[in-house]
């Protein structure tokens, strides 16, 4: 006879996640080599619009033209074309590990929790947080960390190549920068505050169509259809309209950089055209030749190139931070609180070496919960079975882990055999040869994650493997969800487990707690009846 002796927990993940922070760190190789492509094509595009202009400046004077400058132009533009690509390859590149590593690192974390606060995670944010999140984020550290680093290099280097023609024309163009820094502040933050919106909307849809999905049978059985369709509609129509509020302020930051651009031009092309015209005389603006003003005229858009860039990145830096926010927040959840129960509280069994015991008791009274803690997942209250431990625990439960593969490798998952003989008897023992929805025997394909099976054959594979394992077994309602028949299989399975290993059962079926050498009632009551 062993006694249960107090496990040793999985220590929970005590640190925060801190998304963003580790995007940032994913994000820095890529980073860097598309901050050099974006600042290269910057210097490409302006040598361009400069040699463009001395140029066409050229040929409507009547002025010869040099062949080495319409050889620089066609290579500038050449090469502009082939930096920019080059950078928007590199963007996607970076932006697809980043999302790719952030995944990773989050499919960790959900490994690490513990199995109560994983199960408390809402299905619908889950999914979210894997499929939408990362991507935000990685939009953000990679996309909108490049716009804002080159809205400081490049409008530097536009500035500068004016000051070749007029110092005057580049302190005009630089004058207005502050207005529109201004006007980003205000815009930022009323975007962000609608991207959080849209966020919460986003996570609540998802939500509710995960679960409509998930209880879909339960929905066409009681004829709920049009309620449950009514109910989706609503909150699509609620996400697509806070999505439509931040595009909104999206667009009238995007108008805002246009109007300064076009206004800072329109002022630079009249005092251009008044010097030319001799009608006015304004220092750095007059007595210009033709390619000189053609100069500053093409150079001036390209000073604000990159705020225009900056102001379509604006909202991603807004969803990207509500993005890692929210994934925050779900991989830091508190772990929800155990079920109080206090028929549990300093419980102290003694269990046999083998044998079948069976723990009873109406639902609700505690029988997965003492299952869980013997298997050391559980972290309140009771002791595990750490002294039947030693060569682990097989866990049998209509929701039992199933790999993609075939029908051979999800029984002999971590189970260290794959002789085909002991393979087949394990599975025709309990009718899962004999299954029409199985065809091909032992070589039937199973869907990633068991998406093919139902919570019965689920359960029956798991009892297989369990067969096969040569550990302690722990078995959470192992006749449910069966026939007649293949209960009965089941039974006689766990039965002969139990000659050689220890098997603890959690059963409302009365035939196998009949069979038990020990059953333990966890009854509503002051005391726990253990009979032998």
């Amino acid at each position: 006879m062993k006694k249960l002796s107090a496990p040793a927990q999985r220590p929970a993940a005590s640190l925060a996640f801190q998304a963003l922070t580790a995007a940032e760190r994913l994000a820095k190789p890529g980073l860097r080599s598309l901050l050099t492509l974006q600042t290269v094509r910057t210097a490409l595009r302006l040598g361009f619009a400069a040699t463009s202009a001395t140029a066409a400046g050229r040929l409507v004077m009547g002025e010869a033209v040099d062949p080495w400058l319409i050889v620089a132009v066609i290579v500038l533009l050449a090469a502009a074309c082939l930096a920019g690509f080059s950078a928007d390859k590199v963007q996607a590149s970076a932006e697809t590990a980043v999302s790719t590593g952030l995944r990773g690192l989050a499919g960790d974390r959900l490994n690490e929790m513990p199995a109560r606060q994983l199960q408390s995670l809402s299905v619908g944010s889950v999914i979210v947080s894997m499929q939408r999140h990362p991507e935000a984020i990685a939009a953000l550290v990679v996309g909108h960390r490049a716009a804002t680093v080159m809205m400081a290099a490049g409008p530097l280097l536009a500035a500068a190549t004016l000051c070749f023609v007029s110092w005057q024309a580049a302190l005009l163009v630089v004058g207005l920068t502050p207005v529109m820094i201004m006007f980003f502040a205000l815009v930022g933050n009323a975007i962000r505050r609608r991207a959080d919106v849209q966020e919460r909307a986003f996570g609540r849809l998802a939500g509710q169509f995960a679960d409509r999905i998930r209880t879909l049978p339960t929905i066409l059985a009681n004829h709920a259809t049009v309620d449950e369709e009514a109910k989706l509609a609503r909150r699509l129509d609620a996400y697509a309209g806070k999505t439509m509020s931040l595009l909104r302020i999206a667009f009238v930051n995007a108008g805002i950089i246009d109007f300064f651009a076009s206004l800072s031009i329109a002022i630079l092309a009249v005092f251009l055209g008044l010097g030319h015209l001799k009608l006015a005389t304004v220092p750095g603006f007059s007595n210009l030749e033709l390619w000189q003003s053609l100069f500053i005229l093409m150079i001036a858009p390209e000073y604000f190139a990159p705020f225009r860039r900056f102001s379509e990145q604006y909202h991603a830096k807004a969803e990207g931070l509500a993005a890692a926010g929210a994934l925050d927040r779900l991989l830091d959840a508190e772990p929800a609180a155990a079920k109080t129960l206090p028929v549990l509280d300093g419980l102290s069994l003694t269990l046999p070496a083998h044998g079948l015991v069976a723990v009873v008791g109406p639902s609700g009274s505690g029988k997965s919960t003492l299952l869980r803690r013997l298997a050391g997942i559980e972290p309140d209250g009771t002791p595990s079975a750490q002294n039947h431990a030693d060569t682990g625990i097989a866990w049998i439960s209509t929701d039992s882990h199933v790999p993609e593969g075939t029908l051979a490798e999800a029984i002999a998952w971590r189970t260290a055999t794959m002789d085909e003989d002991r393979l087949e008897d394990a599975a025709r023992a309990i009718g899962l040869l004999d299954d029409a929805l199985l065809p091909g025997g032992l070589d039937a394909r199973l869907d990633k994650g068991g998406a093919n099976l139902s919570g019965g054959q689920r359960l029956r594979i798991a009892v297989a493997r369990a067969a096969l394992a040569g550990r302690t077994v722990l078995a959470d309602e192992p006749t449910a969800k069966l026939d007649r028949d293949t209960a009965e299989a089941v039974r006689r399975t766990l039965i002969a487990i139990s000659r050689s290993r220890l098997v603890v059962v959690a059963t409302h079926d009365r035939d196998l707690a009949a069979a038990a050498e020990l059953t333990v009632d966890l009854t509503d009551s002051d005391a726990i009846e253990v009979a032998a």
